[in-house]
């Protein structure tokens, strides 16, 4: 059997604008109203499942056991900014996290002591607190606020916060003791 194929030449010609179009001109769409930027509600939801840092706190005197009627020192020295960049629908978005106030939670009851920084060790110390004796369990919570920029555009804060709390210490707080002794003994 012997197949023949024959060569369509009828019709309009390739790329010819077929039936009643009509070409009018040409513009450019902006099609921002497609896909806009993120709104500050949005960049907030990914703010708030961001891997933010847990901060631990150091604590002075260092080993766990401190004294009491002598102040016990807070800090932290963990970085209190962290940059982020996501993709929100296609668009860069970086966010700069923040540290804005931290809450040492004592142990002590309901005792905590808040600062808008991350204390200082000894001799410079800013966040100190005095215990009677006892075990306590210590952590800092950390309120992170920020700004984003998207696409390269000028800085807009973010539109609330979000917490972490970092890992617990175990304290001691132990009474000193006078003891006299001879020193020609």
């Amino acid at each position: 059997m012997v197949s023949r194929r024959a060569l369509v030449t009828d019709g309009p010609d390739v790329g010819a604008v077929a039936g009643n179009w009509a070409v009018v001109g040409s513009r450019c769409v902006d099609v921002t109203e497609l896909n806009p930027a993120p709104t500050p509600a949005e960049v907030f939801a990914y703010f708030q499942t961001l891997p933010l840092p847990q901060l631990t706190t150091t604590v002075q005197p260092p080993g766990g056991t401190v004294l009491v009627g002598l102040p016990t020192i807070f800090y932290t020295d963990a970085p209190t900014e962290q940059v982020f960049t996501v993709d929100i629908r296609g668009f860069v978005v970086v966010i700069t996290a923040g540290a804005q106030s931290f809450t040492w939670h004592t142990g002590n009851g309901d005792a905590v002591v808040t600062s808008d920084g991350p204390g200082a060790p000894y001799p410079d110390e800013t966040v100190t607190y005095d215990y009677t004796s006892g075990t306590y369990s210590t952590y800092l919570t950390v309120t992170w606020g920020g700004t984003f920029t998207v696409d390269g555009s000028a800085p807009v804060d973010i539109g609330g916060t979000t917490t972490t709390d970092g890992p617990t210490v175990q304290l001691t707080a132990v009474q000193a003791h006078a003891v006299l002794t001879n020193p020609y003994d």
